[in-house]
């Protein structure tokens, strides 16, 4: 029997006051994984993993690990969520390295690299999703600190990565961004977050096009609402428990719906996307 996925009505209001927020503090927990079977589709492969311990990175890992891969979390500080990711990447008998680290710190992004390799020996998938947002209704109340901390954590982190990971990576090799539905409707109280998931297409489409010489793959994936603890680590209690309800499905999606993009873009399935965003928003129609 495959796991249900719960309503919106089933969210209640709740708030989380550290970001990037916490899985085990929701109610109800997201839902990262199924009933349905790995197909092998990356055996043998190792992908490093950006905010891997929770919410759609913490799916991606999982059903990374279910495909046959071994797994490295790079995670802030949220050392009982990474645990638990670990736990269940184990249960598929593949290994999962758990590195933590702030990856606004260009250093760090390296170090995660340099770790994923001596402890794997290579590296094949690497998936740029950590990512963090503030809600401010004004232009005015985006101070310095906070723009700054958001271009650091969800854009030039992602350059660092890809610049450490490449000459690791070879011909097969795949990278996908996490953007957002965001970069192409932008977000009224997330304007410093909006602008960072626009240059991560940019990014995106501008490296699948230094990369393809190589034959590495450099697609994204961008995402509608998702219940993730960045949802109530960021908006106010009212606002969580009417999370997604705007889009035509009526609701955010799980984690568990969002994973199968990442695989089929890190799979032989995937070998003719390149420089591509594909869209699990629920519905909404926009202009890729």
């Amino acid at each position: 029997m495959e796991t249900t996925i719960e309503a919106p009505s089933k969210i209640p209001p709740q708030k989380q006051d550290q970001q990037p927020g916490l899985e085990k503090d929701m109610i109800p927990e997201p839902i990262y994984d199924n009933d349905r079977p790995g197909y092998e589709r990356l055996k043998g492969k190792v992908a490093l993993i950006t905010g891997g311990d929770s919410g759609i990175g913490r799916a991606v890992a999982i059903s990374f690990a279910k495909e046959g891969a071994d797994v490295a979390i790079v995670f802030l500080n949220e050392m009982e969520d990474a645990r638990k990711t670990a736990e269940e990447i184990k249960k598929y008998n593949k290994e999962a390295l758990l590195i933590p680290g702030d990856i606004a710190e260009e250093k760090n992004c390296k170090q995660a690299v340099d770790k994923t390799v001596e402890t794997f020996g290579k590296i094949d998938i690497l998936v740029n999703n950590a990512a963090v947002q503030w809600v401010q209704t004004e232009i005015e109340d985006i101070s310095a600190e906070q723009l700054e901390r958001t271009f650091k954590v969800n854009i030039l982190a992602q350059f660092y990565f890809s610049k450490y990971a490449a000459p690791h990576l070879h011909e097969g090799s795949s990278i996908i961004n996490t953007a957002s539905v965001t970069a192409y409707k932008g977000n009224e109280q997330l304007m410093d977050y909006s602008a960072t998931k626009g240059a991560i297409v940019a990014f995106t489409r501008s490296l699948s096009q230094s990369m393809a010489k190589r034959g590495i793959r450099v697609n994204a994936v961008a995402p509608g609402p998702v219940w993730t603890p960045l949802i109530p680590a960021s908006f106010d209690e009212k606002k969580v428990s009417e999370f997604g309800k705007n889009i035509p499905l009526g609701r955010p999606a799980q984690p568990v719906e969002i994973a199968p993009s990442y695989v089929f873009l890190a799979s032989e399935e995937g070998t003719f996307f390149t420089g591509q965003v594909l869209h699990p928003n629920g519905g909404s129609i926009v202009n890729a």
